[in-house]
């Protein structure tokens, strides 16, 4: 029977890189990633199923009521979610699964998978973080100081993460090679594999010298 696969949540700073780090590591140790679910319109170039699952309201409460998410929240507006099935039909495949959620999401998964890996990625300090954001040049100087406001209140739940993970500027492969690293590492240590264990052990103990 094939082991069932892990969860990977990353979360992280506005402006710490986490997209780019996320894409590296579907492109290149081959992670299935899951796609949220919102009720916001699609921006220009967004693609249904690509970037986002729009849907609309009543759609998206309708899935809340069936408890099709793992988690979700609304933020100015809109509703965002990670939808249970496609989370779920993964890893029973024995797939590894990213979610790239914001703080609050990634501890509530936490909550209802407690064997979930949960990472955070920071640049390395927060004068880099405030010159990242700036060199955007795509916003305005409240949206900045808004982003930035945020990551003071994200910053005190850095904490309740297992990893902290340097991004730091053009070093994106590095990055993603350390997630990956932990990754497999977790999946070595012997609570992931008690039931591995224990067949050798009865192997051993049945093995004729």
């Amino acid at each position: 029977m094939e082991k069932k696969g892990t969860l990977i949540v990353i979360s992280g700073f506005s402006g710490a890189g986490k997209g780019t780090v996320v894409k590296d590591l579907v492109k290149r140790y081959g992670y299935s990633l899951s796609v949220s679910a919102t009720t916001r319109e699609p921006r220009p170039g967004e693609i249904d199923g690509v970037h986002y699952h729009f849907k609309t309201e009543a759609d998206f409460l309708n899935l809340i009521d069936y408890n099709g998410f793992i988690e979700y929240t609304q933020y100015v507006e809109h509703y965002y979610g990670t939808p249970r099935a496609f989370v779920e039909k993964e890893m029973q495949a024995g797939r590894d699964v990213i979610l790239e959620i914001e703080v609050n999401g990634a501890l509530n998964i936490k909550e209802q998978y407690p064997e979930t890996i949960l990472i955070f990625i920071t640049p390395p300090s927060v004068e880099e973080l405030k010159e990242r954001l700036i060199g955007r040049q795509s916003e305005s100087l409240d949206v900045i100081t808004k982003r930035l406001s945020r990551a003071k209140d994200e910053a005190k739940d850095m904490d309740n993460y297992e990893f902290i993970v340097l991004n730091e500027n053009d070093k994106v492969e590095k990055c993603a090679d350390t997630i990956h690293s932990i990754v497999m590492a977790k999946k070595c240590k012997l609570e992931e594999n008690e039931e591995f264990v224990a067949k050798i052990k009865n192997e051993m103990d049945d093995l004729k010298l």
